[in-house]
């Protein structure tokens, strides 16, 4: 039997190679996974690769986790180069694509940001401005209409709703 320091092999019962000590071939020696394949095979580690049939045996890796899912159940998608937060809006930037080229539109934006308050200082620390970020912002029939497509409403967009209510800015919310 061969003992085995890194990838040299030597005869059982030489304590020295060269100028190098031979550590003796035990638990406590070992890698954090020579150790682990000792204590699952109950085979030392100079024998384990011999002695197992297939180290990358499908059956000893462990799956990934699957992707957590966000918390809206929305998929992010990709669509001309745009990335967008889930399939709904995507779908809805097609119609008014759609719409914009047929001239019932004009003028349409994506991602419009409306400054809601401005910076602040609360509690000796700088907050930045609230902002609300329309999903799409279009003209039609001389109005300016403010889009936002949700599958949910949330407090802290009924928040901001209102602010831009009390601005005279109506937002259309989209299912």
């Amino acid at each position: 039997m061969t003992s085995r320091s890194n990838s040299l092999r030597y005869p059982e019962g030489t304590t020295q190679v060269g100028t190098a000590r031979v550590r003796e071939a035990s638990v406590s020696s070992m890698t954090t996974a020579q150790r682990r394949i000792y204590e699952k095979t109950g085979v030392p580690p100079q024998t384990a690769a011999i002695d197992v049939d297939d180290p990358f045996d499908p059956s000893l890796i462990r799956p990934a986790k699957p992707a957590k899912p966000s918390k809206y159940r929305n998929t992010k998608c990709e669509s001309g180069g745009i990335k967008f937060d889930s399939r709904a809006e995507m779908k809805r930037w097609h119609e008014l694509l759609q719409m914009q080229a047929r001239g019932e539109i004009s003028e349409l934006e994506l991602q419009v940001p409306y400054v809601l308050a401005p910076a602040a200082v609360i509690n000796g620390r700088k907050r930045p401005a609230l902002r609300y970020v329309a999903d799409f912002v279009y003209e039609k029939d001389g109005e300016t209409v403010i889009e936002d497509v949700k599958g949910r409403i949330t407090e802290g967009y009924r928040i901001k709703r209102h602010l831009m209510a009390a601005r005279g800015l109506q937002i259309v919310e989209v299912k």
